[in-house]
């Protein structure tokens, strides 16, 4: 199993940029679809953004759509994901996780999450 580690969270103002990174240790992720998901505080954990493997294909959440964007390293066992014109409503811890797509959604492939990294945007 592969093991990741989020970072590039932070406060940012509305309107403002991030670019989060996932990168992995242990067993290579490099064959694995891998996706980016966020929780806010009192709400379920949603789906933001997906990449596949080998195609590199990528599939967003309706919230993030045209504000965000997925993209992997292989060589560097790291995933990013660029957040453009950050809204109140993104603030969320977010994580990222080996995906699949199952039941019409990408779901955590192994079910486990890491520690995740706080998004804060201000108005």
């Amino acid at each position: 199993q592969v093991q990741l580690v989020e970072s590039g969270g932070g406060l940012v103002q509305a309107g403002g940029s991030l670019r989060l990174s996932c990168a992995a240790s242990g067993r290579s992720f490099s064959s694995y679809n891998m996706g980016w998901f966020r929780q806010a505080p009192g709400k379920e954990r949603e789906f933001v953004a997906a990449i596949t493997w080998p195609s590199s294909s990528t599939y967003y959440g309706d919230s993030v759509k045209g504000r965000f964007t997925i993209s992997r390293d292989n060589a560097k066992n790291t995933v990013y994901l660029q957040m453009n014109n950050l809204k109140p409503e993104d603030t969320a811890v977010h994580y990222c996780a080996p995906v699949l797509w199952a039941d019409s959604t990408w779901q955590n492939l192994f079910g486990s999450w890491g520690q995740g990294t706080q998004v804060t945007v201000s108005s």
